[in-house]
């Protein structure tokens, strides 16, 4: 129940931001226009590419727009907070805390993501529909199954960005490491183009980083290319990483914080 707290706290905390919500989700639906006809016309150019007829690219462009904010595709989420704690030395006070720390961070973020897909996912997909012919499912199963592995997308999200928010510990600003993972994840998690796009061994190589559980995998389920065998597959995909991102996160902050030093003495 702790920790149920903490993420609907969380998701209290974000649903005041009622102006910056409204922002975003003007900036995701300009930006879905732009992505989609930029779409439109390379899939007139080739058509069927990656796999995809017309209708399920541009379905592919507002899924993504949907899950810009929730699954932090951009990076940082609610983990700046977490760097800038670690910078400023605040972290101590959270280590004192009767609750671990990552499964603090992860309610919280969780919490974050539910308010995100709500606020800036609804609105923008809604407006896409309206104004382009997607290929959205038409059977509950299908948006259940896709919920279920755009959870499973956040969590492996929140296990990458949390490992960026942990260098904090070592470096004297992180901020630079987080850029270069957020463009990271902008590019391998299909946000510009879609991972079954790239060529070669190229494109099956991105397919297997974590990255695509973020994005990719979500979207598949929603565009029905995973069913049976492969929506199983994809959803075991995500687990997997998730829990080796945390696994990995819990032994960085554990050698983070064997020995704090507050950054200033």
């Amino acid at each position: 129940m702790w920790y149920v707290a903490v993420a609907a706290g969380s998701f209290r905390r974000y649903a005041t931001y009622r102006v910056a919500t409204a922002a975003g989700v003007f900036t995701n639906t300009v930006f879905g226009f732009i992505v989609a006809y930029t779409y439109l016309a390379l899939w007139d150019a080739r058509p069927h590419l990656g796999g995809y007829d017309q209708a399920q690219a541009l379905t592919f462009v507002w899924t993504a727009q949907a899950l810009l904010a929730a699954a932090a595709l951009m990076g940082g989420g609610g983990l700046d907070e977490l760097q800038e704690r670690i910078r400023t030395g605040d972290i101590a006070v959270d280590l004192y805390r009767p609750a671990d720390l990552q499964v603090w961070w992860l309610a919280a973020d969780l919490g974050r993501a539910a308010l995100q897909l709500i606020g800036r996912g609804v609105v923008p997909m809604a407006v896409g529909a309206l104004a382009f012919p997607l290929a959205l499912p038409g059977d509950v199963a299908t948006w259940g199954w896709f919920l279920v592995s755009v959870l499973f997308g956040v969590v492996v999200s929140f296990g990458l960005r949390y490992l960026v928010a942990l260098a904090a510990f070592w470096l004297l600003d992180s901020s630079g490491l987080a850029l270069i993972a957020g463009l990271a994840c902008l590019f391998f998690s299909g946000m510009l183009l879609p991972l079954r796009v790239f060529p070669g061994g190229f494109g099956e190589v991105a397919q297997l980083l974590p990255w695509a559980a973020v994005l990719q995998v979500p979207a598949d389920v929603l565009l029905g290319v995973r069913t049976g065998d492969g929506l199983v597959n994809g959803l075991l995909f995500q687990v997997a990483w998730g829990l080796a991102l945390l696994a990995l996160g819990r032994l960085v902050q554990s050698a983070a914080t064997r020995k704090v030093v507050v950054q200033g003495g």
